[in-house]
């Protein structure tokens, strides 16, 4: 079964817009669990333009899923990852500046950094996924570092895909093959949707998780969030 966890950043985003609490970001979180959500994910990052510190803390005790914390792995990450202890930590090599994720990590030029910053995430209990770009060598450096899963950043198959879905697909399946012969577990996200995901899904029936949110919080303006996730769970199927 491929688990649907629910970025939630885009909620935040819209709270933010106006102050206050509306919508509230707790009651989301919950709601999607009640809707049908495997899990949570949350991005913070350092200017806290969408989901804020806090918001992790007040998260933590309140969910009844997987909690999964992506972020780029500096001190404040993983004094955040150490008090909260998620199921998850992905592990994104953003720079401050950047609008959202565009790339993965480097698993072999950064693989001292990421061996030492794993072994500890490890160590207080937390599963360890590092996204990466659809690159073999890239999935055998995050095995080596000793992830416990590789999240594949899917952007570029989503732009392919809707002109050529076997060449976008092809690079994927050849990365959680990869994978899963190392005995990492594959995740997948970045620009997933309902018009691609169904598609994804039957080309690497071996993916244990997507990580979905500005795409499900898009056809939610249209759908409502319960019948969307549902949806999203039924491409999944």
């Amino acid at each position: 079964m491929t688990r649907l966890s629910v970025n939630i950043n885009k909620f935040a985003t819209l709270r933010n817009a106006r102050g206050g609490n509306n919508p509230d970001l707790l009651q989301v979180a919950q709601d999607c669990e009640r809707f049908g959500a495997q899990g949570i994910t949350v991005h913070p990052r350092p200017d806290e333009r969408h989901i804020r510190y806090q918001d992790v803390l007040d998260l933590k005790p309140l969910l009844t899923t997987e909690f999964n914390i992506e972020g780029y792995p500096d001190e404040r990450y993983m004094r955040m990852v150490e008090l909260v202890r998620p199921a998850q930590a992905t592990l994104v090599p953003d720079k401050i500046d950047v609008i959202t994720s565009s790339e993965g990590f480097d698993t072999v030029g950064q693989a001292s950094f990421l061996t030492e910053i794993v072994a500890q995430l490890k160590a207080w209990g937390v599963r360890v996924s590092i996204f990466v770009n659809p690159v073999v060598a890239m999935v055998e450096g995050a095995g080596k570092v000793g992830a416990d899963r590789i999240e594949l950043y899917t952007e570029p198959f989503a732009q392919t895909f809707p002109t050529h879905p076997e060449e976008a697909v092809a690079p994927y399946r050849l990365c959680a093959e990869a994978g899963k012969a190392l005995g990492l577990g594959i995740n997948a996200g970045h620009d997933l949707s309902l018009e691609n995901l169904r598609y994804l899904k039957q080309n690497l029936p071996a993916l244990d998780e997507v990580s979905i949110g500005h795409a499900l919080v898009c056809d939610a303006l249209y759908l409502g969030l319960e019948n969307t996730i549902q949806q999203y769970l039924r491409q999944l199927a």
